[in-house]
């Protein structure tokens, strides 16, 4: 299985955050925060789920499986540490986030880890090291 696209990852990503702020995450929550139709969002959950990323409850309630977590995990990492990274150069918080979206899903391994040993020695994310 070759890795996700940057679509299923921001889906991913999204079930993670959501899972931290709310006791259950539904679809129309995942459609809510990233202003989609919830029949796209749908759609994105029959996919995420055939890749065995989540699992749907009878209730409608998704989890991350322990791949679809690691993905997300590793793109949550990537936007914390890259838009960190941007502000701390300067680049305000909106452009910072939004350009920390399209980064975190086309960056390498090797650089994303580059820039985190340069951040780490040079200056601690703002967030810390989470």
């Amino acid at each position: 299985m070759g890795a996700p696209n940057e679509s299923a990852e921001n889906y991913l990503e999204t079930i993670l955050i959501l899972s931290e702020r709310l006791p259950v995450v539904r679809s129309v929550d995942v459609a809510t925060e990233l202003g989609f139709k919830k029949s796209s969002v749908s759609i994105a959950m029959k996919n995420l789920r055939a890749k065995n990323h989540i699992v749907v409850s009878d209730a409608g309630f998704i989890t991350l499986t322990e791949s679809g977590r690691a993905i997300a995990e590793e793109i949550y990492e990537r936007h914390k540490w890259i838009s960190s990274w941007l502000i701390s150069l300067g680049v305000n918080e909106k452009t910072a986030t939004e350009d920390a979206c399209k980064m975190e899903h086309v960056i390498s391994r090797e650089s994303f880890e580059a820039i985190k040993s340069h951040i780490h020695v040079n200056t601690a994310p703002a967030n810390g090291d989470e």
